[in-house]
């Protein structure tokens, strides 16, 4: 299934990107993810979690 037909299990609305703010220790980047447009309920992929999520994390922490 693509990100273009996902919907939200909660509200049964379809998932819209969406530019959603990331933080971690203190530090901010910015994602445009699939959310649900009436709850807020995100999807952040496997391939989001691992690649450019994973990379901000290990950079802070060897600061």
């Amino acid at each position: 299934m693509s990100e273009d037909e996902l919907y939200c299990l909660k509200c049964d609305v379809p998932l819209e990107p969406i530019k959603t703010t990331f933080r971690y220790l203190k530090h901010e980047f910015y994602v445009e993810i699939p959310r649900c447009p009436v709850c807020g309920q995100a999807y952040v992929s496997e391939e989001l979690a691992n690649g450019r999520m994973a990379n901000v994390e290990r950079s802070l922490e060897d600061k």
